[in-house]
């Protein structure tokens, strides 16, 4: 079996698992909490430009994405689903960078059904 996935799985992954609206990752990208977690080697963490390429996404109609957007939304769908099955914090998930590092990918496990 492929791990390969389709570009309609990658999409309804996609839109099941990124649950922060455009405007709301924007806003969340520009504080200090988006900004101080995740690893850097250029001063932005691989997540905060993550945040970046996911509001140009978002920002993209379906039909126009390009091969690296797909490539880039298979990768963040991954992430999400990876860093979810990690043991959140015990206490104070709210505040905690197991939860900042998943919204700078779009994701607020806060957010969850």
């Amino acid at each position: 079996m492929s791990s390969v996935k389709s570009r309609k799985e990658i999409w309804q992954e996609w839109k099941e698992l990124l649950n922060i609206a455009p405007a709301e990752l924007e806003d969340w990208l520009q504080t200090e909490e988006s900004k101080a977690v995740g690893d850097s080697t250029d001063g932005e963490s691989t997540g905060h430009k993550s945040g970046r390429k996911i509001l140009q996404i978002k920002r993209t109609k379906k039909e126009d994405l390009t091969d690296d957007q797909w490539t880039h939304m298979a990768k963040v769908v991954g992430y999400i689903k990876r860093h979810r099955a990690q043991d959140g914090p015990r206490d104070d998930v709210e505040n905690s960078s197991w939860r900042y590092s998943l919204m700078n990918w779009g994701h607020d496990p806060l957010k969850e059904d």
